[in-house]
């Protein structure tokens, strides 16, 4: 409630330039501006209660990709949980629990009809779970690993970005799975974290180790499945180690997001034709329709113990810019989420 005018205001953040290396501060405007109200049958007022810190945001600031890229003076693009404050869609009732991409502000008015309306949270599941290891975290895990890799038992299974969100649950996959997994990570810490509760086979500290030393150790006879969610220098160490018919599975390259130029393609490229392998890239959006069937194995191997999640909190909207850059700075653990109401 603004004090001043006693009207409810909407705390929003704006893409106030596109950015060009680093993200700062200066890229983004808090503004506030009237609550919407509801205009039209089939939308409803949503609430946000946290909001979804994701590399793929760098992607949606800067251009084009499978979204159109966010414009000058438009919300900054997040997906969220929040709480319907008001409907006028028969799906969707005052109270309900909503997931959808709600954006960087108090309220958001959603038309929420078609394929991309928003889901209701599964009853009784907590709200950072619903969005780390239950939600589009767990589910580009289950699929990028499984269907895109193809993991077989007794295969090594390599994951960067092992200690973040969706690394932390591709690696423990597979290891249900009857793989050797090993996960590549930044700082002692995260690397202790993967092998004593993650029970990875192995870690490699990229900022104190060498990693191509460290993989052809640990990965004499080759690299079965590399999950990449990095690209650049480790990419190519992994190319380097390939097994025969290995797979390489692109699921991001935060290490280029803030780049402002193009980096040289891999070197170790032509290794794919010498040991017959396949590189290939995925969305998740790909396989919303099989949701259910992620979410379903997670929750049981959630539930047995087998998959331990961690999920990184902060809180204010103020706070959203610096916390998004967290993510490039490799100062979260596992899931980064903002917290901006009860």
């Amino acid at each position: 409630m603004n004090e001043r005018t006693n009207q409810r205001i909407n705390r929003r953040w704006v893409l106030a330039e596109r950015p060009k290396g680093m993200i700062e501060a200066r890229h983004f405007r808090l503004e506030e501006v009237p609550i919407p109200e509801l205009e039209a049958d089939g939308e409803i007022l949503v609430r946000n209660l946290y909001l979804s810190m994701d590399p793929t945001q760098r992607g949606w600031l800067a251009y084009d990709t499978y979204l159109p890229a966010v414009a000058i003076g438009e919300v900054v693009r997040s997906g969220a949980v929040g709480l319907v404050e008001a409907s006028r869609n028969p799906e969707f009732a005052v109270g309900d629990l909503v997931q959808g991409l709600f954006g960087w502000q108090d309220y958001a008015r959603i038309l929420a009809t078609g394929p991309g309306k928003p889901t209701k949270l599964v009853p009784g599941v907590p709200i950072p779970l619903a969005m780390s290891a239950l939600g589009m975290t767990g589910i580009t895990a289950y699929f990028g690993l499984l269907d895109v890799g193809r993991p077989k038992a007794g295969e090594t299974v390599v994951v960067s970005g092992a200690a973040g969100a969706t690394g932390s649950i591709v690696g423990q996959i597979a290891r249900i799975k009857g793989c050797r997994t090993v996960g590549i990570a930044g700082g002692k810490a995260k690397c202790d974290w993967l092998v004593g509760e993650a029970k990875f086979d192995a870690a490699i500290d990229y900022k104190s180790e060498k990693v191509g030393v460290r993989l052809r150790e640990l990965c004499p006879d080759g690299i079965d499945v590399y999950f990449d969610n990095v690209g650049g220098e480790l990419l190519d160490l992994a190319l380097a180690r390939l097994a025969m018919r290995g797979r390489v599975v692109l699921c991001g390259a935060i290490a280029a997001y803030n780049d402002t130029d193009l980096r040289p393609g891999p070197k170790n490229y032509s290794n794919l034709i010498i040991k017959r392998g396949r590189m290939e890239g995925f969305l998740v959006f790909d396989y919303m329709k099989r949701a259910p069937e992620a979410v379903m194995e997670l929750w049981g191997w959630i539930q047995s113990g087998e998959i331990h999640h961690r999920v990184d909190v902060k809180e204010g909207l103020e706070n959203a810019p610096d916390t998004l850059r967290r993510l490039f700075l490799g100062e979260n653990t596992g899931k980064q989420l903002l917290k901006i109401a009860e």
